[in-house]
């Protein structure tokens, strides 16, 4: 007869961590390619960086595209290390609940300024 020692662990949501790993460099190297794209852009724009340049960098299809990627990207790659933090840190239930949705809600919000911001261009 077998005999288990200790208590019975309830493990849920199998690979949750590595998910949350892998969201972290996917996002993080997405942001780091757009750094480059950006830079290149810069580098490659005749005269002065005035507000027409900036227009300009911006106004490409592909470009607005890439924008809105990595806005998406850095909302999420945020959402999961302050997600983390908040879990680590942060034992009473109601306090972290309402930090969660703080943290979603200031998110979506900074979004969605961004979004605006992106279009109006």
């Amino acid at each position: 007869m077998a005999v288990n020692y200790g208590s019975k662990r309830v493990v849920t949501g199998a690979h949750y961590g590595l998910r949350d790993w892998m969201v972290q460099r996917v996002t993080a190297v997405l942001m780091a390619l757009f750094t480059v794209v950006l830079l290149v852009q810069v580098i490659a724009t005749p005269g002065p960086l005035g507000y027409e340049a900036w227009a300009g960098i911006f106004a490409a299809q592909w470009m607005k595209f890439l924008t809105f990627a990595v806005v998406l990207a850095l909302a999420w790659h945020a959402w999961v290390g302050v997600r983390d933090i908040w879990m680590d840190y942060i034992k009473p239930v109601g306090l972290r609940l309402a930090l969660h949705v703080f943290t979603l809600v200031w998110l979506v919000g900074c979004t969605g300024w961004a979004f605006q911001v992106l279009w109006r261009l």
